[in-house]
C-alpha cells in the first residue's frame, strides 16, 4: 500500500486587532472578585478602560490596585465575575493574541542574563515576529528608546543600570510592543521628578494617539494632572470613579487614606493639587 503524504500544518499567525475608535472599551471587569492565598483582594469590582483615555488606579497600600491591573492583563485569575479584553472574556484569547492587544509593565523588572538595553527593548517586538509588521521592528525600537530617553546607553547591560534607568528601559519595551492597551504598574516609583513627568506625558500621548492606558499611581497630584478618569480603590472595592475633579474630594480622600488631605486649585494655573494636611510645626 502506498503511503499518503499529508500536508504539513503551519499554525496561523494571530491577527492584530483593528484600530479602535475613541471611547471603545478595550478592557473591562464586571463583578470581579479575586482571592490570593485564600484572602479576598478584590470584591465586586466594575471598571472599564476606554480607547483615548488614561485611567489611573489610585488608593492606599493593599487596596487592590496591582491585583486589578493584573486581572485586566489576564495575569491574575478571577474567582468570580468576568474580565474582557477587546470585548472577549480573557480565557477566550490565546497568549499570542493577548500579546498583540495589551502590553504590561510590572512593578519591577529583572533579568537573569546580561542583555543589552537595546535587546531588552527589542523583546517587546516578539509578538510581531513572522507577521506583516515585523519590518517595523527597528523603527519601533528606536522610537521607544528615544521617547524614554534610554538610547544613550543602548549597548549597556541592563543589569548595570540604576533602578530608574531600568524602569525607563522596561517602559520602552512596552512602548515598542505597540499594543493598543497599555497596563502600567507604578511606572514612576523609581523615577526622579523629570522622568516622572516624562512618563505621564508619554501616557497622555499614547491616549491621544488612540490607545487605552491604565496606570497605577501613588502620587495623587500626578493622577490629577494627567488622568482622564481615576478609580479610587479601598479595601478591594472602588470607592469612587470618574474625572479627578469629581473623585478627589478632601473628605473622601482623607477617609480612604486615613490621613487628612487638602485639595485646592493651583494659584496660577488652576490645576488641581492634592497634598497631605500637616498640622502644626514639623
Amino acid at each position: 500500500m502506498r503511503s499518503v503524504k499529508l500536508p504539513r500544518l503551519v499554525p496561523s499567525r494571530p491577527v492584530p486587532p483593528p484600530p479602535a475608535a475613541p471611547g471603545d472599551v478595550l478592557a473591562a471587569a464586571e463583578g470581579l472578585r479575586v482571592r490570593l492565598g485564600g484572602r479576598p483582594v478584590l470584591d465586586g469590582v466594575d471598571v472599564d478602560v476606554r480607547a483615548g483615555e488614561v485611567l489611573a488606579l489610585v488608593g492606599p497600600n493593599g487596596a487592590g490596585k496591582s491585583t486589578l491591573l493584573g486581572a485586566l492583563a489576564a495575569d491574575v485569575p478571577a474567582a468570580e465575575g468576568v474580565v474582557r479584553v477587546h470585548g472577549r472574556p480573557v480565557p477566550g484569547w490565546s497568549a499570542p493574541e493577548l500579546a498583540l492587544r495589551r502590553a504590561v509593565l510590572p512593578q519591577s523588572a529583572s533579568l537573569s542574563f546580561p542583555f543589552a538595553v537595546e535587546e531588552v527593548v527589542r523583546m517587546g517586538r516578539a509578538p510581531w515576529a513572522g507577521g506583516d509588521r515585523e519590518d517595523e521592528d527597528d523603527a519601533a525600537v528606536a522610537e521607544a528608546m528615544a521617547r524614554t530617553e534610554v538610547a544613550g546607553f543602548a549597548g549597556r547591560p541592563f543589569s548595570a543600570l540604576s533602578g530608574g534607568e531600568r524602569a525607563r528601559v522596561a517602559l520602552a519595551r512596552v512602548l515598542a510592543q505597540r499594543a493598543p492597551l497599555l497596563l502600567l504598574d507604578e511606572p514612576t516609583a523609581a523615577l526622579d521628578l523629570r522622568h516622572q513627568e516624562l512618563v505621564l506625558r508619554l501616557c497622555r500621548e499614547r491616549a491621544r494617539a488612540g490607545d487605552a492606558v491604565v496606570v497605577v499611581l501613588h502620587d495623587l497630584a500626578l493622577a490629577a494632572a494627567y488622568a482622564d478618569r481615576v478609580a479610587l480603590l479601598h479595601s478591594g472595592r472602588i470607592a469612587a470613579g470618574g474625572p479627578p475633579s469629581e473623585v478627589f474630594a478632601e473628605e473622601l480622600l482623607s477617609e480612604v487614606y486615613d490621613q487628612p488631605v487638602e485639595v485646592f486649585p493651583h494659584p496660577r494655573t488652576g490645576a488641581l493639587l492634592v497634598v497631605p494636611h500637616r498640622r502644626g510645626s514639623l
